[in-house]
């Protein structure tokens, strides 16, 4: 018997079906020789701060840095249940292997990594790497499962990228918390990200726009302009001269160009183009494309890879005429060139996203209106990418009038080539945005023809003004742009991993910032927040570099091909927080008032986290101290099933006491009463209340 592992319910549900195992268990299906189970993303996670010793509970600078010797691991919340029973089955005796069937990426093998190793697991390990849901890739897929060990460098770089994350965030967050005595949530990636926003937004606020002026003569039709100068004066000047006087055609220059076809999606250009074209945030747009794999109707999503490999060329004309035959505004046949998408150097775990054959029988209308809309952008991108290319003849003409050079361009389309089908996608689009309209309108227009020598009789001039624009702030398509890119320049050429994060994490990057207060969406806008612009203002170049985090997570990627150690990386992920720690024993004077204390309310008891005063608010009973987060919410879901209101009293109580005994609480199923104690649990990040049973016969601490 072998035990199947994957990373959702949904791919399990996939997976069974293709293997024959398809009857229902508790937590699991089974069949044909296979128990097929799963996880819910992360079951296990890294512990909290507390599990390293009480003293961590408190926030303080004294405890800093946490720097775990050996790190240990906790079920995450709500995932106790099924990692039972993953255990349960992993100690069947006879289950005799185990298939890692979770997402073939670094995060994947995260995922069953540690749930094998918390479960005390130690039987054989195959692994599962496929890039489709596809009943045939499935299939592929188990009849070509590989060692689990070959991928034991992938896992020390999952492991790494974790702690990595959890020393910097945890130590980083805690100081500058600490130091401002404000909740300041720092990260390893989305500090930098956020310290891009804002140097953004300031460079925004502090442009001064500048006029200038450009003379235009207009001729039979078409327009030439001249340079742009400074002055108004100079421009009419030129006005004066050329309006009514004559033009002559100096040179006339002609060159055919193409444009190539488009490369096929990875993740970073799908979210991109679908937050320029359709406004969805880099995180719908995954979202989306994760639910198409799922239903296998697309490829894995989660790629940086932008081709496909050889073997796949044969099968392509076929996928694209049959993916495009879908689309209302598609013409078919359509000319296929495999060779301008495959390059088997650049395919390392995954391929490039693509539809699947899938689309065939799909009832289109039923596909979610997200899911539809991407997966027409996938369709369309396969056709053009694997297009004719785009050709046009670009002419320049430079004329004289009045003694002064003047300059027409005009294009003229010689075949559309691949966009033939990008320009009736675009057309398709019913909520065209400005960005998309603005694009269609940059086409040149076609110049009549011209000859050097020519001269027109009579023209017109005028002056056209214009401004300098601003630095254009960022939406969420400029951003993951500037991510994927943020400190290339210092790095080696050769350097595989560049930017800021990877494909898979920066729509979880952005969310974030947006999430904790830092940034906000206007629009399609991401803009700084006043607290996000002070977080920048007072952490220090190490934390806010683009430059530090590329090289860090090219350091992974070396992890990864094991030529370098998870303990050699991790060495210096723990120097450089020391290094901060020591640097920041007290706020920097300029920027220790920036964030506002916590108001003042009626204080019920003491922190037992930090020892401050705990004060009563209207939403419930908060630590004084704003670096520690300690908080006792008046509507919690806990106390409304019971029946109970928390008031002062029995606030007061458990802070002082650690619990408070009632003997009329009510039972949510039965809406009967019963006596017990509710006893206050608190692991240092946050608040649990459980009932004891044992005590009802301890009146003393009753409300």
């Amino acid at each position: 018997m072998k035990l199947v592992v994957s990373e959702k319910p949904s791919v399990a549900k996939s997976l069974s079906a293709v293997l024959g195992a398809n009857e229902r268990g508790d937590g699991c299906s089974h069949g044909n020789g296979y128990i097929v189970s799963w996880c819910y993303g992360h079951l296990v996670e890294l512990a909290r701060p507390a599990a390293y010793g009480e003293q961590y509970k408190r926030w303080a600078y004294d405890t800093l840095p946490i720097l775990p010797d050996v790190w240990q691991y906790m079920p995450s919340d709500g995932g106790k249940k099924q990692l039972n029973t993953l255990r349960a089955l992993m100690q069947r005796d006879d289950v005799k292997t185990i298939i890692n069937a979770c997402d073939a990426g670094r995060e994947g093998e995260l995922i069953f990594r540690l749930v094998y190793q918390y479960c005390g697991c130690e039987k054989p390990v195959e692994r599962l790497w496929i890039s489709s849901m596809e009943d045939a890739a499935i299939r592929d897929g188990f009849e070509k499962l590989r060692d689990g060990a070959a991928y034991n460098d992938l896992y020390h770089a999952a492991l790494c990228r974790a702690q990595a994350d959890w020393v910097t965030g945890i130590n980083a967050t805690r100081l500058f918390s600490i130091l401002y005595e404000s909740t300041l949530n720092v990260g390893r990636v989305q500090s930098p990200t956020l310290a891009m926003i804002v140097s953004r937004e300031a460079a925004v606020q502090c442009f001064t726009p500048e006029p200038f002026y450009t003379p235009i003569i207009e001729i039979d039709g078409f327009a030439a302009s001249g340079d742009k100068l400074q002055t108004l004066v100079e421009a009419e000047n030129i006005r004066a001269a050329c309006d009514g006087g004559s033009a002559t055609v100096l040179s006339v220059e002609k060159k055919e160009k193409a444009e190539a076809p488009p490369k096929l999606y990875d993740l970073t250009t799908l979210q991109r183009d679908a937050n320029r074209l359709l406004g969805y945030t880099a995180q719908q747009t995954l979202d989306y494309a994760q639910a198409l794999y799922e239903k296998k109707l697309a490829t894995y999503p989660r790629t940086d890879s932008r081709y496909i490999t050889g073997d796949m060329a044969a099968g392509l004309p076929a996928l694209v005429n049959l993916t495009a035959m879908r689309l209302p505004f598609a013409r078919v046949p359509m000319p296929v060139d495999p060779s301008l998408v495959v390059n088997d150097a650049k395919v390392s775990d995954h391929h490039a996203i693509l539809p699947t054959g899938a689309v065939r029988g799909l009832g289109w209308d039923t596909l979610p209106t997200g899911e539809r809309n991407i997966l027409t952008m996938l369709i369309v991108r396969l056709g053009c990418a694997v297009g004719e290319a785009h050709t046009f003849e670009a002419a320049e003409a430079v004329l004289e009038c009045g003694g002064y050079r003047f300059t027409a361009k005009g294009k003229t389309i010689l075949h559309d080539g691949w966009k033939t089908l990008d320009a009736a996608f675009r057309t398709a689009l019913k909520n065209k945005n400005s960005d998309s309209a603005a694009e269609d309108a940059q086409e040149d227009s076609t110049l009549p023809e011209l000859s050097e020598g020519q001269v027109f009789s009579t023209v017109a001039a005028s002056v056209r003004e214009g401004k300098t624009s601003p630095p254009k702030r960022y939406t969420e398509d400029t951003l993951l742009a500037a991510m994927e890119t943020a400190g290339a320049k210092e790095m080696p050429t050769d350097a595989e991993r560049k930017g800021l994060g990877t494909p898979a994490t920066r729509a979880g990057i952005i969310e974030k910032l947006v999430r904790t207060g830092f940034i906000e969406r206007k629009k399609k806008l991401l803009i700084p927040t006043n607290k996000g612009a002070n977080l920048i203002a007072v952490l220090p170049e190490e934390i806010k570099s683009p430059l530090l985090t590329a090289e860090w997570e090219q350091k992974l990627k070396q992890v990864e091909r094991g030529e370098l150690t998870g303990t050699a990386f991790m060495e210096g992920i723990a120097a450089l927080i020391q290094g901060i720690v020591a640097a920041h024993a007290a706020p920097l004077p300029q920027f220790a008032s920036l964030f506002a204390g916590r108001p003042k309310g009626n204080t019920v008891g003491k922190c037992p986290r930090c020892g401050a005063d705990i004060t009563e608010h209207a939403k419930g009973f908060f630590c004084s101290s704003r670096a520690c987060r300690f908080a006792l919410w008046k509507d919690s879901r806990f106390w409304q099933a019971k029946g109970k209101t928390l008031d002062k009293a029995i606030a007061g109580t458990l802070l002082s006491e650690g619990r408070v005994f009632f003997s009329d609480l009510k039972s949510e199923r039965t809406g009967k009463k019963y006596a017990a104690a509710v006893v206050l649990e608190d692991d240092g990040n946050k608040v649990h209340f459980k009932l004891d049973f044992e005590q009802n016969d301890d009146r003393r601490k009753s409300a």
